[in-house]
Order: C-alpha cells, then sequence, then structure tokens
C-alpha cells in the first residue's frame, strides 16, 4: 500500500506540474497580444514585464513546491516521522502536551525553511517589477508578529482538540468539529480589531468625496457597514486591492491606499459593489455552511480512520505510532483523496464571482466602471492575461480577467 500511494502522489504531483508547464507555454504563444478590451491600457512593454513576472513568479512557486516534496516524502515515505514521533514523546508523558509539541516543532521548521523563498520572492522578484515597498526591520517585525500570533493559536487549538478527545473518546469528533466551527467565527469578529491592526495602520477614508459616494452606494444595496477605511498597504507592497473584513455588526469596507491612488471614484465604487454583491447573493454564508458540512463528515470520518489499527499501515509505519503522527498520516492521505475536488471547488467560486459581477452592473448601472477597475488592476499587478484553460478551470477561484471584462463590456451593450 506504501508504493501505491507513494505512485499516486507521483502522479498527482506530475500531473500538477504539467498544468504549470501548459499554462507558462500558453503564455508564451499569446502574451505578446493585447487582449480585446484592453488596448490603450497596457503596450508590448507592459505585456513582456506581466509575461516575464508570471514566468519567475512560477519558477520560484516550482522551486518551492520541489523542496516542499521532497521533505513531505523523506518525512512520510522514509520514515523520519517514526524517528520524530518517538523523539516527541520522549519529551512527556502528557498527551496535550506532546501534541502541542509535535505540531508546534513540526510548524516551526516548516516555516524556517521557507524563509529563503519567502525572502527571495519578496526582495528579489517583487523588487525587481517595482512593487515591494518592505524593509527587512519591517519583514523581522512581521515575521515574529505572525509566529508568536500563529503558536499561541496553535498551542490552544491542539490543546483543546486534544482535551476533547480525552474527555470524550467516543464522541469527540462531534465536539472538536462544534468547536472549531465556534472558534473560526470568533476569529471573524475579532480579527478586524485584534490581529488586523497589528499589521496594519487603519484610518477613515481621507479621499474627498469618496466615503460619501461609497456610503450612498451602500444605502442603494440596503446594507449597512460600521467603517470605511483605507489600509497602508503601500508601506510593503504597490500591489492594489480592496476587501470587506469581520461578519454581522463588525463587518466594514477596507481599500487599500494604492488603489485609491490607482482608480477613479467610480472604479473603486464599482469593485466594492462586486464585493456587496457577494453578500446581498448569500455567497458568504453558503461558503461557510459548505465549509462546515464538509467539515463535520471530514471529523467523522477521521474519527474512524484514527481509530482504524491499519491507518499507519499505509505508509508502512508502526502500529503504535502516537496519535498526532497518525493525524499527519490521515492528513496526507485526505490530500491525495480530496485532489480531484479541487476543481469543482474553483467552479463554484467562479460561478459566484460571475454573479457578483453582475449584481454590481446592475446596481451601479454601468458595468463599464468595473471593467475598466479590472482592467487597472490587472495591469497594475502584472496579472497573466493568458492562462491556458485548463489550468485556469483547475485553479482560478475568479474567472480569467479577460473573460471578465468582455463579459462586462456585453452587458454595457443590452
Amino acid at each position: 500500500m506504501k508504493l501505491s500511494l507513494f505512485a499516486l502522489f507521483s502522479m498527482i504531483t506530475a500531473f500538477t506540474y504539467w498544468l504549470r508547464h501548459i499554462n507558462l507555454q500558453h503564455l508564451k504563444q499569446h502574451g505578446d497580444k493585447v487582449p480585446e478590451g484592453f488596448e490603450g491600457a497596457i503596450d508590448e512593454e507592459k505585456l513582456r514585464s506581466s509575461s516575464a513576472y508570471t514566468f519567475d513568479s512560477s519558477r520560484l512557486g516550482l522551486w518551492d513546491s520541489l523542496f516542499d516534496n521532497t521533505l513531505l516524502i523523506v518525512f512520510l515515505f522514509g520514515g523520519l516521522i517514526a524517528t520524530y514521533d518517538v523523539f516527541v514523546s520522549s519529551l512527556s508523558t502528557s498527551p496535550i502536551i506532546s501534541g502541542i509539541i509535535f505540531f508546534m516543532l513540526l510548524t516551526w521548521v516548516s516555516t524556517l525553511l521557507g524563509i529563503p523563498f519567502d525572502l527571495f520572492g519578496t526582495f528579489r522578484i517583487e523588487a525587481r517589477y517595482g512593487f515591494n515597498t518592505m524593509t527587512p526591520r519591517i519583514w523581522l517585525a512581521d515575521f515574529f508578529k505572525s509566529q508568536a500570533i500563529g503558536t499561541v493559536l496553535l498551542a490552544f487549538l491542539v490543546a483543546v482538540v486534544f482535551w476533547l478527545i480525552s474527555w470524550s473518546p467516543e464522541q469527540w469528533w462531534i465536539w472538536v468539529w462544534g468547536f472549531m466551527a465556534a472558534f473560526s467565527l470568533f476569529m471573524m469578529f475579532v480579527s478586524p480589531y485584534v490581529i488586523e491592526p497589528l499589521f496594519n495602520k487603519y484610518e477613515p477614508v481621507v479621499e474627498e468625496g469618496l466615503e460619501d459616494d461609497i456610503r450612498t452606494m451602500m444605502e442603494k444595496a440596503g446594507l449597512k457597514v460600521g467603517k470605511v477605511l483605507q489600509m497602508d498597504a503601500s508601506k510593503r507592497s504597490k500591489h492594489s486591492n480592496a476587501y470587506f473584513t469581520g461578519i454581522g455588526r463588525v463587518k466594514r469596507i477596507v481599500l487599500y491606499d494604492t488603489l485609491i491612488k490607482q482608480m477613479s471614484h467610480r472604479e473603486i465604487v464599482a469593485v466594492l459593489a462586486h464585493e456587496i454583491g457577494h453578500w446581498k447573493k448569500g455567497h458568504i454564508w453558503k461558503r461557510l455552511l459548505w465549509a462546515e458540512i464538509m467539515a463535520f463528515a471530514g471529523s467523522w470520518i477521521s474519527f474512524k480512520l484514527l481509530a482504524w489499527p491499519g491507518l499507519s499501515g499505509l505508509l508502512g509505519l508502526p502500529a503504535e505510532i502516537s496519535l498526532p503522527a497518525k493525524m499527519v498520516v490521515l492528513g496526507f492521505v485526505a490530500s491525495l483523496a480530496l485532489f480531484p475536488l479541487g476543481p469543482f471547488s474553483a467552479w463554484r467560486s467562479r460561478c459566484h464571482e460571475r454573479e457578483a459581477d453582475r449584481y454590481a452592473s446592475d446596481l451601479t448601472g454601468r458595468p463599464e466602471d468595473l471593467a475598466s477597475a479590472l482592467v487597472k488592476l490587472s495591469v497594475e499587478n502584472l496579472s497573466n492575461l493568458f492562462p491556458h484553460p485548463l489550468y485556469a478551470g483547475f485553479y482560478y477561484s475568479h474567472p480569467p480577467v479577460v473573460e471578465r471584462v468582455r463579459m462586462l463590456e456585453e452587458w454595457g451593450t443590452t
């Protein structure tokens, strides 16, 4: 069975690399043509920069993936996990403490090994194309803050999960699912006020007249929002974006300061109208509901498989490995089993994005504003304008931008 799993893992990995390859080949063939709807917004020099940025980012992602997969093979198929498990088990007799140490050390090592790729991406690739504005000091501050927050949250989650398992051995899967669902909702409430301000500065929109335009549009949509804020994104990058954060009464709109500089008021309002479309069409709660249904099923399946004596044998490991080690094995097997669902999830997301585009067009009555905003976003961010259809179908959570612009222009003429 170990060889079968290794063969399946190898085939899936090879398939993802093939998708990456055909995507870049497609860009080579078509990347020198200005797409319909982008005339006047992008020239040949910008097209070359966009293609080069995509190639450089993809190459870095490939090396990162090769490195991670090599470590995964050594750790799981090479038996290193068994040695690591014995080491961690020798540090404490408490299942909760051992569980915390097991996952915390793995997380720390994984993070440390990923630092070179992160640094190269930030200070070489992003800087090469004029995006990076982050200093080494800010990078270090972000790194240590994120690690501190991640360590505390991970220790808390693991401690509660393992306590629930020991407290209710026969029904722990229900309690764990309920706890994780409640914790996720709790974080959606507190993150905008506790965690996000640790990394960025948020202040009321200072662009004259913009907040009034946004609130007028919000009233037209029948949606109340607590605050309209701008974020100092330019302190780290010149990439631009906008998003909703929070849930219920604490939801608010956040605009990157880079976005405000790049777009007209109408374009910004159109982008936010798209985000409002997700709320009005019920995409947020539908995604949450789907996630919880999948999590509920996954908790029950995990309960059954973790109790199955043959789980560790799937990778040729001893039957007496600890529960944390079995969870790692289960997570790996689950990633292989769930891989075919990736395109379905991407397709559902693209359907939601099209609905949100349609809603924004109807709400503002000017689909051309959203189209021009998307053109500016993709051009300024050097987005790949020519993804291979199969690659986009497998991975893209949004329809390719050229397709979205064409669709919006068609709506503008009907």
